[in-house]
């Protein structure tokens, strides 16, 4: 039963991340392609997929037979993740930016965005959601 559910939020949050990635790197792209600077088009983005993603995940991902696993205590330690791995994307991303250049920055941001999503999963799962 408890591999059972590990596989369906997992192919959830898979569904969800592929959802958040696409919106994320889309406004992104768009935003710093049009001049905007790379760490807001990043934010930007992080924050259209974030909301995006924390409405699916917990009504779509991790609810319960009880119902959906939303409220404000939840957001509160979404919001802490969010933050936490925000700032760290953004770094890796603006370095990028930085040292290789814009188009390595667009072509890189999912991957990082993906490594992240991982360690976002088990922050899900075990302590946001829970």
């Amino acid at each position: 039963m408890a591999a059972r559910t590990l596989l369906r939020q997992g192919a959830g949050y898979g569904v969800v991340g592929a959802l958040q990635l696409l919106l994320d790197w889309g406004l992104f792209v768009a935003l710093s392609a049009s001049g905007a600077n790379t760490i807001v088009s990043n934010l930007v983005g992080r924050v259209a997929g974030a909301l995006v993603g924390f409405w699916l995940n917990g009504v779509v991902t991790f609810s319960s037979e009880g119902g959906s696993r939303l409220g404000w205590a939840r957001l509160a330690r979404f919001l802490l993740s969010w933050a936490a791995m925000s700032v760290l994307g953004t770094a890796v991303v603006a370095l990028l930016d930085q040292h290789a250049g814009l188009h390595w920055a667009w072509v890189a941001k999912p991957a990082v965005d993906v490594v992240l999503a991982f360690l976002g999963f088990v922050v899900s799962r075990y302590w946001i959601y829970r």
